[in-house]
């Protein structure tokens, strides 16, 4: 079957192959013959991406009637970026049909401007609830001659609060009107929606029913709460080549995360409601031409997004509707594309995976977050690759070549290489140099050197990194550690890798091999090697930290300051007992130490 079988206008079909359809989709093929043989009711489920538009879109503008200037076609849409997505779709099927207008209405843009618009006439209106109700109410529009209305994403106009607008909208169209509803999922809201607002819809569903995509590959992350920005951060780093969308629950979060990357180096904006119209249209128009590779989104603000060659979709807060995780994972493999869609959760989400997983009808298998030496290796094979690929312009280049080659004498092929690979890639090396595995031990589980998480290394809550000493208990100057007081702490932003990164910085040729690591708010312990132990405290004291200076001294407390627990005398599960054993009142130490609190 193909676009001419249908019977549309010679004017649609010229547009339709001038932008490049060859075949249609399985759900156009469903839904196009019988709405224009068809004047009855319809709901059609198709996944994001399977061209639910141009489904519902191509039969409106064959419809349309351009001697009339009231509009006979309505469709609402709940943000406004599909509002517009779908006006530019369909002024693109148009575009050879003289006098046919398609006027889009839509909050945050001039009111006045679109009434001017809608004054010239237009078949077709595409509108917003809020903004359609508000000129509804001023006089400004007549949708008393509607004849069809289409109900583009429901459940999210539902999930907005939009519902009494569409029973304001609704009851100013005819009785005899049609209604269309498309979308990706069938939440019961929309199934609600279906029942009060439609007659013995026909209905149409590609795929199972909230299905996802096939060429999608789904994997999760569980990391600890704390670790989610910088398992993020791994992820968007492996795959250097990365074009997608990241998914936030909140508009707050949305603009936390997209700032911290933004800080952190990364090419990545956010797209939010606190947003104007004007700055969410400029984020998108950079968007779809890959004027940045990471954007930060909420579900609402990221309808309407339609941009075919998304690698990756990372949900770095689940959604609280299971249907919205198929829905934003349509947005990658798209066209018979491969897509990703990765999901960071935290310790207690595991069972929303399995539910997840039951609506989705695909297994989403746990991946282990990348570490450091991972990246570094993806990375540093991305340089090489885009060094060999790239296009070189002798003409451009030829008058430098005597002044470089003059410059780079010195240096023999390989130093060459050496520096070339080094002023790109050593970031990557000093970031991830000696950072922790981001993947927790969970109970009963064995890491990679055969111990128990009970027994092995480990972190609890509070970012307490800890090896067990030789003695089978952690001590202050015993057996192979000694302990040192530092006086970074939370208030300072410092975390267990930069104390890692703060001691080996010092010693750039060799690591030198932490403890247990414990913060607190005004200071921080850490365990030393004790014949490397002097020798570190020494270097440190004459260190600084984003220019606060540095003091270490040796902690005085009592090996025995731990509360035994567990089968190794040392810390059960990652954890102290009352933080470093029972404390007396007014003292930072149990036991003997008389020291006091910060």
């Amino acid at each position: 079957m193909d676009f001419n079988s249908f019977g549309l206008k010679p004017e649609i079909l010229t547009a339709i192959e001038e932008w490049g359809f060859e075949t249609p989709t399985e759900i156009q093929e469903k839904v196009i013959p019988f709405m224009l043989a068809e004047k009855k009711d319809l709901v059609g489920l198709a996944q994001t991406g399977t061209g639910k538009t141009a489904a519902f879109g191509l039969p409106l503008v064959n419809f349309a009637d351009t001697s009339k200037k009231a509009p006979k076609a309505l469709i609402l849409s709940p943000t406004r970026e599909l509002c517009l997505q779908i006006s530019a779709d369909l002024k693109q099927f148009a575009k050879h049909i003289h006098g046919l207008n398609v006027t889009p209405v839509y909050g945050g843009a001039n009111i006045v401007t679109q009434i001017q618009e809608l004054r010239r006439g237009s078949q077709i209106v595409v509108a917003t609830p809020g903004r359609l109700v508000d000129l509804i109410k001023r006089g400004k529009i007549n949708i008393s001659e509607i004849e069809r209305v289409v109900l583009d994403e429901a459940d999210i106009m539902l999930n907005m609060g939009f519902k009494e607008e569409l029973d304001a909208i609704l009851e100013n169209t005819p009785e005899d009107k049609n209604v269309l509803l498309l979308s990706a999922t069938m939440p019961s809201d929309v199934a609600r929606i279906a029942s009060e607002y439609m007659t013995e819809p026909e209905r149409f569903t590609v795929g199972k029913k909230n299905a996802g995509s096939e060429n999608i590959e789904h994997k999760y992350y569980m990391v600890h709460s704390r670790d989610k920005y910088p398992a993020l951060k791994r992820l968007l780093d492996i795959h250097p080549s990365i074009y997608g969308i990241v998914f936030c629950r909140t508009k707050i979060s949305t603009q936390e995360i997209a700032d911290k990357l933004i800080k952190d180096g990364y090419s990545a904006e956010a797209i939010h409601s606190d947003l104007s119209q004007y700055q969410r249209d400029g984020v998108m128009s950079k968007f779809r031409v890959k004027g940045f590779q990471i954007l930060v989104a909420t579900d609402v603000a990221a309808r309407g997004i339609d941009v075919n060659d998304l690698t990756h979709i990372i949900h770095y807060d689940l959604p609280d509707e299971k249907a919205n995780y198929v829905h934003r994972s349509g947005r990658t493999g798209r066209a018979g594309r491969k897509g990703m869609s990765l999901a960071i959760i935290n310790m207690k989400e595991g069972h929303k995976i399995r539910m997840i997983e039951r609506t989705l009808g695909q297994k989403i298998t746990e991946g282990q977050v990348p570490k450091g030496s991972d990246i570094c290796e993806r990375q540093l094979m991305h340089l090489i690759d885009r060094v060999h690929s790239v296009n070189v312009d002798e003409s451009q280049i030829a008058p430098y070549l005597s002044i470089i080659e003059e410059k780079l004498a010195s240096l023999d092929r390989e130093e060459l290489l050496k520096h070339f690979v080094s002023l790109e890639f050593n970031q990557f090396l000093t970031y991830y140099k000696n950072t922790p595995d981001l993947s927790p031990i969970r109970k009963g589980e064995r890491d990679g050197r055969g111990r128990s998480n009970a027994e092995g290394r480990g972190r609890n809550e509070r970012g307490q990194y800890g090896k067990r000493n030789e003695g089978g208990r952690r001590g202050g100057g015993s057996g192979r550690y000694k302990t040192f007081q530092i006086n970074l702490g939370r208030k300072d932003n410092v975390l267990p890798p930069e104390i890692i990164n703060i001691v080996n910085k010092e010693f750039r040729d060799e690591k030198i091999q932490l403890g247990k690591i414990d913060i607190d708010r005004s200071w921080s312990l850490f365990e030393i090697e004790s014949d490397r132990a002097d020798e570190v405290a020494n270097k440190l004291n004459s260190a600084s930290f984003q220019g606060k200076k540095i003091s270490v001294q040796e902690d005085a407390r009592q090996p025995n300051t731990y509360r035994r627990g567990g089968s190794d005398g040392g810390r059960q599960g990652g954890r102290p007992a009352g933080k470093y054993g029972g404390r007396s009142s007014g003292k930072k130490y149990g036991g003997n130490s008389s020291r006091k609190r910060d």
